[in-house]
């Protein structure tokens, strides 16, 4: 079948010029006024975590389940094209999950990798294990996988399904707003008020959400730059790194998706594939063996627990640092990640796509803690590194205390340096076309001038993020900025189910009522219809 035809990108003034003022406006605040920046921020992330982190805790399982029934519910076998259509996928399975991994978690788990098991093996969850002992170190991997599994990518995977049925079976523009049409009707679409502000801030919260993330990769090199012998981190040097790799995102973004963020996912995937074999021969196999069905047994078996621990009693500062952080900077990534699985996602069936989404990245996230942060772990059990010391001072140092027990450690240095550096370019690069994409009504082809914009304000808001308080300015970023975008995430899940429950191929399907059959004479037949829409027959 033949494709679509790329359409003309046209961009709209009103939406474009409210969430970059907003950017620009940011900015310059942030540029004069750090410190007062810093203080309202800080205040700010305390409020929200303590009256809103439960409605986090509780939305966030909520994605995953609604994520795994559309999976494995008879809705999975809908492809993501017309609907008429038997379009084959775009890209290669190998290239796909690659672009997806290092578009969704690249920069975050080179940064928390190693240091997070060892961090939480020092400071566990109140109420789950005694600091600094063997039942602390398996806390400490659980959550790990935790914040990096199943959770963390339903949230993108919830915005890219919703933007890829909406576009690529219903024919409607690549916009979260009109995600809300099956909700609120033409009110909801890009041409009105209330879908123009919600695509406003949508742009706002995926700035910022790829502005914590470059954040996040420049600390890392600069750190890895001053490990192997160059210029200390200071914020000078980060300024540069980000003026340089920004430089480079928005070359490569110009470039388009196809040729920019492939091309740099597999380069990265090699280079990551790398990286854990050199830890596996020179490291603790055999430790690493055994944690590894240890960690992945106590994350299953206490999945739900974990999912719903809120801090109710102690422990509020504990997971506004950690789990809070983690979910809210999910949810501002997801506009940006979700979009750009949405563009590479067409041709998919939703059981591919849900697979490809949810179970692969998390089966690789498993790989990549075991051995990372299970190397970490030895080495701060046996005594022969103190990489909680290095973490707490800085964390994205702890990574390069871990190469730098074992030979080469120069070389790998380096490796992770250029592992970050790329990440930073590809994850910016799909960042910066979003942004072009929800301010051209939902063009997958902005213009390039306005892409090179857009990046330019990501590394800016970076920039202001490090200079207003380094890492702690970028968790109490994404935390207030994802807030009012977790109920819009809601809203998308509400919708699609929608959207789904009217498509040809589940109402051409035998659930429906045969000729001469009763209509449902109480809630118990209308439970087994429900059941029946959702599972087909036995």
């Amino acid at each position: 079948m033949a494709r679509p035809q790329r359409e003309k990108a046209t961009i709209d003034p009103l939406v474009t010029a409210i969430a970059a003022g907003i950017a620009v406006l940011f900015v310059l605040t942030g540029a004069l006024f750090p410190d007062r920046m810093a203080t309202v921020g800080e205040a700010a992330w305390q409020w929200i975590a303590r009256w809103f982190g439960w409605v986090y805790v509780m939305a966030t399982f909520g994605f995953v389940a609604f994520m795994l029934f559309l999976g494995l519910s008879r809705f999975g076998g809908i492809r993501l094209s017309e609907e008429d259509g038997d379009e084959e996928p775009e890209f290669s399975t190998f290239s796909w999950i690659s672009m997806m991994f290092a578009v969704g978690v690249g920069i975050g788990l080179i940064f928390y990798g190693a240091t997070e098991p060892v961090l939480l093996w020092a400071n566990p969850p109140p109420g789950t294990a005694e600091p600094q002992t063997q039942d602390a170190a398996i806390t400490g991997m659980e959550y790990s996988l935790l914040h990096w599994c199943l959770h963390v990518w339903a949230f993108f995977g919830v915005v890219g399904l919703a933007l890829a049925y909406l576009t690529y079976r219903k024919g409607r523009k690549t916009l979260v707003s009109e995600a809300f049409v099956p909700l609120f009707g033409e009110r909801a679409s890009a041409e009105h008020w209330a879908g123009r502000a919600i695509n406003i801030l949508v742009i706002f919260a995926t700035l910022f959400g790829n502005a914590v993330t470059l954040g996040l990769g420049v600390l890392q090199i600069t750190s890895g730059i001053s490990y192997i012998g160059g210029p200390e981190s200071t914020l000078t040097t980060q300024a540069i790194i980000t003026a340089v790799l920004t430089c480079a995102f928005v070359l490569s973004a110009i470039t388009g998706v196809a040729r920019g963020v492939q091309v740099l996912a597999n380069i990265n995937v090699g280079l990551a594939v790398a990286l854990v074999i050199f830890l596996l021969v020179v490291g603790p196999l055999a430790f690493i063996l055994a944690l590894l069905p240890e960690a992945l047994g106590g994350y299953l078996f206490n999945f739900v627990p974990m999912s719903f621990q809120t801090g109710a009693f102690g422990g509020d500062e504990w997971m506004r640092s950690w789990t809070i952080f983690f979910w809210a900077w999910g949810i501002s990534w997801a506009p940006y990640v979700g979009t750009f699985l949405a563009r590479v996602s067409r041709g998919r069936t939703i059981r591919e796509y849900v697979l490809g989404v949810l179970i692969v990245p998390s089966a690789v996230t498993v790989l990549w803690f075991a051995v990372l942060g299970g190397t970490a772990l030895h080495l701060q059990i046996t005594g022969r590194r103190d990489i909680a010391a290095v973490a707490a001072g800085s964390p994205e140092a702890g990574l390069f205390e871990v190469l730098g027990a074992y030979p080469f450690a120069l070389v790998t240095s380096g490796v992770v340096i250029v592992l970050a550096a790329i990440f930073f370019v590809a994850g910016a690069d799909a960042g910066a076309i979003v942004l072009g994409t929800f301010s051209s009504r939902g063009s997958l082809h902005p213009h390039r001038w306005l892409t090179a914009v857009w990046g330019s304000l990501i590394g800016l808001v970076a920039i202001v993020l490090l200079l207003v308080g380094g890492l702690e300015a970028l968790q109490w970023g994404a935390i207030v900025v994802a807030s009012p975008f977790a109920l819009v995430l809601i809203g998308m899940c509400v919708g699609l189910y929608r959207d789904i429950l009217s498509d040809p191929a589940v109402r051409g399907r035998p659930i429906r009522m045969e000729r001469g059959d009763a209509p449902p004479s109480d809630i118990r037949q209308w439970v087994e219809r429900f059941v029946q829409r959702a599972v087909g027959p036995r």
